[in-house]
């Protein structure tokens, strides 16, 4: 067994598939209705499909889980980021931990939390 994908659930796919190239530079792989999946295994799925299959409601900004990603340049990403979605709702900007990785954490449209940090 493997595992396959990471799947979020957000309200506007179409916003969701433009943040995630804009800021990762992921592409849509396959498009099904409602379920995008992403390259590097991120699915995006439309929330009301989400609240169908469980019969629950979505609570945004969970803080359980997020998704990392590793960047050499994270000066240059903070940049772009706060040039493109100058209202993200940032967790924590730009720091360095004592062992000297730098990072940021912010969460998505959806309140889907993301860190992204230096590679170690």
């Amino acid at each position: 067994m493997r595992l396959k994908n990471v799947l979020i659930v957000v309200k506007d796919i179409e916003k969701s598939k433009q943040f995630y190239h804009d800021l990762f530079g992921l592409n849509v792989k396959l498009d099904n209705d409602g379920n995008v999946m992403l390259t590097e295994g991120l699915v995006l799925q439309d929330e009301k499909i989400w609240k169908d299959a469980l019969n629950k409601e979505i609570v945004p900004h969970h803080n359980s889980c997020e998704l990392y990603f590793e960047e050499r340049e994270i000066e240059a990403f903070v940049e772009k980021l706060e040039r493109l979605y100058p209202s993200v709702s940032y967790v924590n900007r730009l720091m360095t931990h004592s062992w000297g990785q730098k990072l940021v954490r912010f969460y998505d449209p959806d309140g889907n939390l993301i860190e992204v940090g230096t590679p170690m």
